[in-house]
């Protein structure tokens, strides 16, 4: 039976007796804001940017420094970290000729999630989550699972998210009208944008 991880996640919140705190990976702005915005009366919120997928550097500095300028509006902590393109670069290389969405895109996932949950376990968070979910091309349930597996490993527990229901890839994009925020038209790297062919030596 499919598993709705968005009334998964209400029964976690609903659960709760006061805020908890949640590190919160995040892949852009417009994606974080409608994530932010329904989780912000259940969490103490802390983004954190991690994204060694995204290519070129230009184009990661120029997505950071919007978040940023999103979190400096909404009084919302943030938490940077150092690129490593390098790490998602060797990881990955072996499935270049990989279609969006497969196996490449779950061991991105699955690299960003676990820096996130390492952060927030050493750091003292109640959770970890991510703001992937929220759009229409993302598998949620594959996410889910990914993020669901790392939190039993590491021994921290993750938000389960369903982000793009209840409208929610609507709502980023009216967000991200309103603070004029950049909306990218690919995912994050190369592969995703120009295909293979960009590779080849």
């Amino acid at each position: 039976m499919k598993i709705n991880y968005d009334n998964k996640m209400m029964e976690i919140i609903n659960s709760f007796l006061d805020k908890k705190t949640i590190l919160l990976h995040s892949c852009c702005g417009p994606c974080s804001s409608a994530c932010i915005d329904r989780l912000k009366d259940y969490f103490d919120i802390t983004v954190i940017y991690y994204n060694p997928n995204i290519e070129p550097l230009d184009e990661y500095i120029h997505r950071k420094n919007e978040q940023i300028r999103l979190l400096k509006e909404w009084n919302i902590k943030f938490m940077d970290c150092d690129y490593e393109n390098d790490i998602w670069t060797n990881k990955t290389k072996y499935l270049r000729e990989e279609l969006e969405g497969g196996k490449r895109c779950s061991v991105c996932f699955g690299i960003r999630l676990k820096y996130t949950a390492k952060k927030a376990l050493d750091k003292g968070f109640d959770y970890f989550g991510t703001t992937l979910t929220v759009s229409p091309h993302k598998n949620s349930e594959l996410i889910n699972k990914i993020g669901e597996g790392i939190g039993i490993n590491l021994g921290i527990k993750f938000l389960y998210s369903d982000f793009k229901k209840k409208e929610g890839y609507k709502k980023s994009i009216e967000f991200s009208k309103q603070y004029n925020l950049y909306r990218q038209d690919y995912c994050g790297c190369l592969y995703s944008k120009e295909g293979i062919k960009k590779y080849e030596e």
